[in-house]
C-alpha cells in the first residue's frame, strides 16, 4: 500500500472524502461531521486547495445519458520513439474531445488512450479522421468495453 502524505492529518482526509463524494456539500455540512467549526474547515480547504490537493470542482457526467455509449480502451504503437514525435502525439491527442485520458504506457503499445463516442460509426470516425491522420502511427488495439464493473473519480485518501 502507498504511503499518505504526512502533510494531511485525519481531518484533511475526511474532508478530501467528503468532497469528493459531493463537492457541493458546504462548510457548515463538512464541519458537522468532523465535529469542528465552520472557520477552521473553510481554512482548511483553502489550504487544500492552495497545496493543490483539490486541482478543480468538476460535475461527473452520465456518458450514457449525454449520448456516449461507446467507451473504447484504444492502445497505440508509435514507429520511432524520439523525444519530438512523443511530444507532438502527446500535443495533438490532447486536442481530442473523444480522448477522455491519454496514458504514456510500458509494454508493446507505447500510449493507452481512454476514448467515449456515441456508437461504433463514431468511432469509426475517430480512427479514420483523427488518429490515422497523426503521423508515425505503428499499430492501434482497440478494447471494447462490454460491461463498466467500477468507474470512479475518487481517489483512496
Amino acid at each position: 500500500m502507498e504511503k499518505k502524505s504526512d502533510a494531511l492529518d485525519a481531518a484533511d482526509r475526511t474532508i478530501l472524502r467528503l468532497l469528493q463524494q459531493n463537492a457541493y456539500l458546504t462548510t457548515k455540512e463538512i464541519a458537522a461531521q468532523l465535529d469542528l467549526t465552520t472557520t477552521p474547515v473553510h481554512e482548511r480547504i483553502k489550504r487544500l486547495e492552495r497545496e493543490g490537493y483539490i486541482e478543480r470542482y468538476t460535475a461527473v457526467v452520465n456518458r450514457r445519458k449525454a449520448g456516449l455509449s461507446l467507451l473504447v480502451f484504444c492502445d497505440v504503437a508509435l514507429k520511432e520513439h524520439n523525444r519530438e514525435y512523443l511530444l507532438r502525439f502527446e500535443q495533438f491527442v490532447g486536442q481530442f474531445d473523444e480522448v477522455l485520458e491519454c496514458y504514456h504506457v510500458t509494454g508493446e503499445y507505447d500510449y493507452t488512450l481512454k476514448v467515449v463516442v456515441a456508437d461504433m460509426d463514431a468511432y469509426q470516425r475517430f480512427i479514420k479522421e483523427k488518429l490515422a491522420t497523426l503521423e508515425n502511427i505503428g499499430r492501434v488495439q482497440s478494447h471494447f468495453v462490454m460491461t463498466e464493473v467500477k468507474s470512479t473519480t475518487a481517489l483512496p485518501v
